[in-house]
């Protein structure tokens, strides 16, 4: 996974996202945010552009206690070298962000010196011994 650390010690990764599996994929460079608990959150004119489609909303409760509706839309990521589905919480924001969602099942690593990020799978052994990632059934 190819990124950065901006000048604000923000992590910052590429995805690529498409519309449905049938659509072709733009780039995204989202931050990293451990603070977020969902997937992907993407300003409303990126979503537009990428021709996200609507999905239902859904209430959420923010970190100061308010309870807010949610504008969600269904997108497909590479993720991995696996097409993953993946909601997307529409923002008024400038930066698209990836959340602990889709962090499950990876190590997060920052080299401060070389100023990169990168996100790697976890390998497990099953009952039988056998390797596995998370993303296989592991837990």
């Amino acid at each position: 996974m190819n990124g950065f650390v901006d000048p604000e010690f923000r992590a910052m990764l590429e995805i690529r996202v498409a519309r449905d599996s049938h659509s072709s994929q733009h780039t995204l460079m989202v931050w990293v945010d451990t603070a977020f608990n969902g997937g992907l959150m993407i300003p409303l004119e990126q979503i537009q552009s990428l021709g996200l489609k609507k999905a239902p909303s859904i209430e959420a409760v923010l970190a100061d206690g308010q309870v807010v509706m949610l504008e969600m839309y269904s997108s497909v990521l590479n993720w991995f070298g696996k097409e993953y589905g993946a909601q997307v919480v529409a923002n008024d924001g400038h930066d698209p962000m990836l959340g602990t969602v889709l962090l499950a099942g990876r190590k997060l690593l920052i080299d401060d010196e070389q100023r990169t990020p990168g996100l790697v799978e976890y390998l497990l052994r099953n009952e039988t011994g056998s390797l596995l990632s998370l993303s296989e059934g592991g837990s």
